[in-house]
Order: structure tokens, then C-alpha cells, then sequence
């Protein structure tokens, strides 16, 4: 580039004004496949970012190339904060850099630029240069390094060129005639993009099982409705609604789902009825899955999904799997099979519903006391002929709630849930909130409500000390995320508090 170009171009930058840009790479199996399968993730993937940065800014700009996307917008703070934030949750995505732009110049010139905003970060360590290049250049891509590398020694103090495992990598792309210099590296999902595989149906208990199971699928882009199977507990609903509703929002926002309810009260009623004690997980699993066939079909699923895993519970052994398998001609896909209970945990924990898995409400509609890990298939048969019936499960089909999934979390659609009150809105004199976060969540961010009192009691302590609690006060329940809180709310309902509504602060 010509020093005349040169500084047009870096004139161009300073009129267009500060920008943050970042560089995202997309998930390896989608690099490796065809030409015509490879242009259809990355224009589904660049639509998907382009769907959740857009609103955020008039200044987000979204560009896809083959190799890559990169995303433009202003540089504050807040905004590179959400862009992060969603960019680290969008399945399809490899990693992602935040980088600093420099027209391509004369090596020296480049050497200037990367200096001062490389110095503090490498001096006293060893370090190793990395040029990625893409276009036609007069110098190589050592060429650069070296150069780069050795201005770079020769000017920070106490610094050594060491190629293999450095203390730091300086990660230069030069595209063309723009050079980026990688401030940061974030790790990205992976998977495939929303929705570039098939429809599925996820059966969800609120459990640690369902909600990562449900999880995997929509990581591998599958778009993912999901299915509550209501044996007698209004709680139990609440709860596993806010979990559909938190996975939605946080990792699949950019398509709508449906979250649907069936009523199986009086499927769990005739089992306890008449099922051998032996039999009943398996009986119970039968029928969901019957039921659930159904349910799929009707969403235009391809698939159903559920959190079992080999010899997790007596209904999981591989015989009686093969067993709740034959009950319907809908595939039944099983993401965590071969994963051990710690193994899923650890994962709960990772997307963020580890903690509202552990406070679903207990509920069990079928509880056996001699469970057997090899049921007969002729006691099944002969059970399911005179209690379970094909009209039954259809009746319980036929009367199911289906939602949106974006009115899940609306306390206008959800009757059962408390009313959710806004830091804008005016509260009781007599109110009370009450910070269900953990402790290290409220020091990091402590809450204050002027003219009322705040009572910090984590959500694990919140049962424990309701004891303490004046019933006729009204509570206003916060956590960061409007789940927990919910959760917790629901529960004090059920205790006999009839002032309970949810906080939330800007």
C-alpha cells in the first residue's frame, strides 16, 4: 500500500469515528463440509448475530465472508460488554476476537502502532509473534513476525522471542490492507447454527438431565421445543417453565419454541391403580413417550429428546430403554447416554441452570419400592391394554396447554406464577425486598431500594427462614435473572404468603 492510500484510508477510520470489531470464526465441522452446505450455515449463523446485536445499537454492522464474520459498532464499553456476552451464546461459533484495526503500512510504522498497547502486557515475558495473512503481499508472513518480533525485544524490557509455548501470543491478521491486531481471545458454543438441523421435542423434568440434554440439542442446532409432562404439581410447572424459558432466551433467542404442558394426573392416577410395583417407572416412561410421540407429530418434530443415561435409575437399564423405545415410532434421541451424574452436573453448571435445576420442587407422581432393571415385556402389555389405553393418552394430548415460549416468562400469560413488579413502579410502604442471590452475587453487585428495608437471604436459606417472615408484610423477591426469584416466590405462596410479587431493577 502506498503511503498516499495509507493516509486517506487511516482519514477514513478518523471521520467514521472510534469502532470495536471483533472476528468470529465458525465451529471446525462446519469449515470441513461442501461449498453449497457451508454458504447455508454461515448465512444462517450471520443472520442469527445479526438478529440478537442489531437492537442493541444504529451503530452494529455484521458482514459475513468465507472464512469468517466480523462485527462493527461503536467503541463503548456497555455495548462491547452485550456484545460479548451474546456472541459467547450463539451456537455455530468457533471463538471470537476483539481486535484493533492499522491500515497496512511499512513494517516500522506497524511496530509504532503495536507498542503502547502491547508493552504492559509483554514485558518480562517471552513472547512469539503470529501473522495470519489473506491476500496478495510483497513480504511473507515470517517476514513480518521476525521484524515485528525483534523490534518488539529490542524495545520492551526484559522480553525473549520463544516460538514454542510463550508466555504470550501476538496474534496479527492482515487481511488485504487492513492489519488487526487480536486484543483478546473468548471461546465460542461451537455446535451448528439455530436452526440448520431438524425440529426436535425435549421432555423436560427441570431436573439437571432434561435441562443439559436440551441444551445439547439446541447446541447442535437443532431448534428445540419443550414438553412438561404435569403429574400433580402447579409448583413443578412454574419451575420447569422458568428453566425452558431461561435455555431459550440464552442460548436458542433467535427462533421462538413452543413449551407445552400435558396434564397426566389421570395417567399417573391408573397406574398407581393398577400397575405392578415392579413396573411402574417403566409404565409412567411408556406413556410420555406415547404421549410425546404424539405431542412431536403435532409440532412437526423429528425427534424426541430426553436426559436418560445408561443405569442412572432402574428404568434406564438397556433392557428397559429398549423396552420405553417400542412404545412409539418416534425417534428417541438421548444426548447424555453415556454421561455419569457428575459429568452432567458440571455441565448444568457451565451454561448457568445448575443452581435453578437443584431448586426445582421435589414431585414424584410414581414412586416404586422393588423397581425392576429388566421388566417383562408381557406385563407391560397386558398392564397397558386395560389401564393405559390409547384414548386415554390421546384425551391427555387433546387437552394440552401449548405456549410460546416468549410468554413463558410474562406474568400477564402465566396465572400461576406472582406478578412481577419494576424498580419504576411504586412499591408498598410496607414492603420488603428480599435478594435471593448468593452471597458472593450480592457483594459483587449489592442491592438498595430507597424507603425500604433489604433482607439479603440466598435462595438455599430462603425455606430454612421463612419462619422468621411476618406473613401479613408484602415480599418482593430479586435475583439477576428473574428466575430464582420466581422460583423461590412460588414456594412462598404455597407457605401461605399471600403478598409475594418479583422485584426487578434496571
Amino acid at each position: 500500500m502506498s503511503k498516499v492510500s495509507a493516509i486517506i484510508l487511516r482519514f477514513i477510520l478518523l471521520v467514521a469515528g472510534e469502532s470495536m470489531k471483533f472476528i468470529v470464526r465458525l465451529h471446525a465441522e462446519i469449515t470441513i463440509k461442501s461449498k453449497s452446505v457451508r454458504q447455508r450455515h454461515l448465512k444462517v449463523l450471520t443472520g442469527n448475530i445479526r438478529t440478537l446485536l442489531k437492537p442493541l445499537h444504529a451503530s452494529m454492522r455484521v458482514r459475513n465472508h468465507w472464512d469468517r464474520i466480523e462485527v462493527h459498532h461503536d467503541d463503548e464499553p456497555q455495548l462491547t460488554a452485550a456484545t460479548i456476552r451474546h456472541l459467547g451464546q450463539i451456537p455455530g461459533i468457533a471463538y471470537f476476537e476483539q481486535v484493533v484495526e492499522h491500515p497496512l503500512t511499512d513494517f516500522a510504522e506497524l511496530l509504532e502502532w503495536i507498542l503502547p498497547l502491547q508493552t504492559q502486557r509483554l514485558q518480562g515475558k517471552t513472547f512469539a509473534v503470529r501473522v495470519k495473512r489473506k491476500g496478495r503481499h510483497e513480504f511473507s508472513s515470517m517476514d513480518m513476525a521476525v521484524y515485528l518480533g525483534g523490534g518488539i525485544r529490542a524495545r520492551v524490557a526484559d522480553t525473549k522471542v520463544q516460538l514454542k509455548n510463550p508466555q504470550e501470543e501476538l496474534v496479527i491478521h492482515v487481511i488485504e490492507d487492513q492489519v488487526s491486531l487480536v486484543q483478546q481471545r473468548f471461546p465460542g458454543l461451537g455446535g451448528f447454527p439455530l436452526p440448520t438441523q431438524e425440529t426436535v421435542l425435549s421432555l423436560m423434568s427441570g431436573g439437571f438431565d432434561s435441562a443439559v440434554a436440551s441444551f445439547q440439542m439446541i447446541r447442535r442446532g437443532a431448534r428445540t421445543h419443550f414438553c412438561f409432562f404435569n403429574l400433580g404439581a402447579d409448583a413443578h410447572e412454574v419451575a420447569v417453565r422458568e428453566i425452558a424459558y431461561f435455555l431459550w432466551e440464552k442460548y436458542s433467542k433467535t427462533h421462538a419454541v413452543k413449551f407445552v404442558t400435558v396434564d397426566f394426573s389421570e395417567v399417573v392416577a391408573q397406574i398407581l391403580e393398577a400397575g405392578d410395583q415392579g413396573t411402574l417407572g417403566v409404565l409412567l416412561k411408556r406413556a410420555m413417550m406415547r404421549a410425546a410421540g404424539q405431542v412431536a407429530q403435532r409440532l412437526n418434530a423429528q425427534a424426541i429428546v430426553t436426559g436418560e443415561a445408561v443405569g442412572q435409575v432402574s428404568s434406564q437399564t438397556l433392557s428397559n430403554l429398549q423396552l420405553i423405545d417400542q412404545s412409539t415410532d418416534a425417534l428417541i434421541l438421548r444426548p447424555l447416554i453415556v454421561q455419569d451424574k457428575q459429568m452432567i452436573v458440571d455441565c448444568a453448571r457451565a451454561i448457568g441452570v445448575e443452581a435453578l435445576s437443584a431448586a426445582v420442587p421435589e414431585y414424584c407422581g410414581v414412586i416404586s419400592k422393588q423397581p425392576s432393571v429388566k421388566v417383562r415385556p408381557e406385563v407391560i402389555a397386558a398392564t397397558e391394554q386395560t389401564v393405559l389405553p390409547d384414548a386415554l393418552i390421546a384425551d391427555a394430548v387433546a387437552q394440552c396447554r401449548v405456549i410460546d415460549i416468549r410468554d413463558a416468562h410474562s406474568a400477564q400469560q402465566d396465572t400461576l406464577g406472582p406478578p412481577v413488579v419494576r424498580s419504576s413502579e411504586t412499591l408498598p410502604s410496607d414492603a420488603v425486598i428480599v435478594d435471593v442471590r448468593r452471597d458472593e452475587e450480592q457483594e459483587a453487585s449489592p442491592l438498595e431500594v430507597p424507603g425500604h428495608k433489604v433482607l439479603h437471604i440466598p435462595f438455599f436459606r430462603l425455606a430454612s427462614k421463612q419462619d422468621m417472615l411476618d406473613k401479613s408484610k408484602a415480599y418482593f423477591l430479586y435475583c439477576d435473572q428473574g428466575v430464582m426469584s420466581r422460583l423461590q416466590a412460588v414456594q412462598l405462596q404455597e407457605q401461605g404468603f399471600d403478598r409475594v410479587a418479583i422485584y426487578e431493577r434496571p
